[in-house]
Parts: C-alpha cells; structure tokens; sequence
C-alpha cells in the first residue's frame, strides 16, 4: 500500500477546525485533510472580492486548489450553503474570519448567527473542516470596532472548537493538535 493509499483510511470526524495566524499554513493543511478523505471535495467560500488585490487572491487560492472542488460562495449564508451538502461529500469551510468580518460589517446579530451557523455544523450530513484565524495573540487594538471584532472571534473559535472533534492549531507551517485523534499522516 502507498503512502497516499494509506492516508485514504483517514476518517474525518463531523467537525474539524483548523485555526492559526495569516500565513501559517492553516488553508493548505485544512485542503490536505478534506482532500485525504477521498471523498468528493465542496469549498464553501466566505470570501467577498471588494478590490483587485482579492480577486488576485481568490484566483490564486482557486487555482491553487485545483478544478476538482466543487465551489460555492457564501460571504453570509453557511447555513444554506451547509444544507445542500451531500452524505459523501467532505466540506471545507475558508474562512469563518472573513465571515464573521461580513456579519459585523453589515451590522447582523452576530450571537444568532454564531447560534445559526453551529446548528447547520452539527447537522450537516458530511464531514466539515472548518479554518479559522486566531486574532487573539496580538496587542489590543486601538478602536472599539476592531476591538469588538477580536473578541468575537475569539468567542467564534471557542464555540467551533467546543463542538468539533479534531481541532488543529497551525503556526509556522506546522500542526499541533489541540484536541482529538491526530491523522497518522499528519
């Protein structure tokens, strides 16, 4: 048996947050474990393209994944977007930063759809992984708005990782589990 035939036996567990600092490594790992699973792969992306910068950078990691992801954009809506997964699918959820951003931008009530999104998690009919930053570990931030950003993400991250079975902080490029089985190949 080879290498990658050995890590197909990976079996996902419901939920998997992958969290970390820009940069660390948390989208490629978090592609990695959905693409080991060997099941049919869905990106679920929160991204919204508001300059050229991020279009270059939504087209970089769209290329970088390569054209056997099915994609579905959903800067809001995960819940919607999570129920038209299918049993045998595995689900990539990147980023749940830029989607709270989108939340706390357009002024929602981001405990209700904190509450909405962790119901459609524990619902969902495939496995989901879920990458997230960590934003905590820097100086407090100068404004209210940025302030109150880095607390609800802290919250956001802490209520993710209650629920999932395998959390995996990535810094520097390299994993550490935080919680569950670690994957043999990891």
């Amino acid at each position: 048996m080879t290498g990658s035939q050995k890590s197909r036996n990976f079996n996902s567990p419901p939920l998997t947050l992958v969290v970390g600092g820009a940069r660390s490594g948390k989208s490629g790992l978090a592609e990695r474990l959905v693409r080991e699973s060997g099941r049919p792969r869905r990106y679920i992306a929160t991204a919204e393209a508001w300059d050229g910068e991020m279009r270059d950078r939504i087209a970089r990691h769209r290329a970088d994944r390569g054209a056997d992801w099915i994609t579905v954009e959903a800067p809001l809506d995960l819940p919607v977007a999570l129920s038209a997964v299918t049993p045998n699918e595995a689900v990539l959820i990147d980023c749940a930063t830029l989607w709270l951003t989108n939340h706390l931008l357009a002024e929602h009530d981001l405990d209700a759809e904190t509450a909405r999104l962790l119901a459609a998690l524990e619902t969902c009919p495939a496995p989901v992984t879920v990458v997230s930053n960590e934003v905590g570990w820097g100086i407090v931030p100068e404004n209210a708005l940025a302030r109150r950003f880095r607390d609800a993400q802290g919250r956001l991250n802490q209520r993710i990782a209650a629920q999932a079975g395998l959390v995996i902080g990535v810094m520097a490029g390299l994993p550490m589990v935080l919680k569950g089985e670690r994957p043999t190949w990891l």
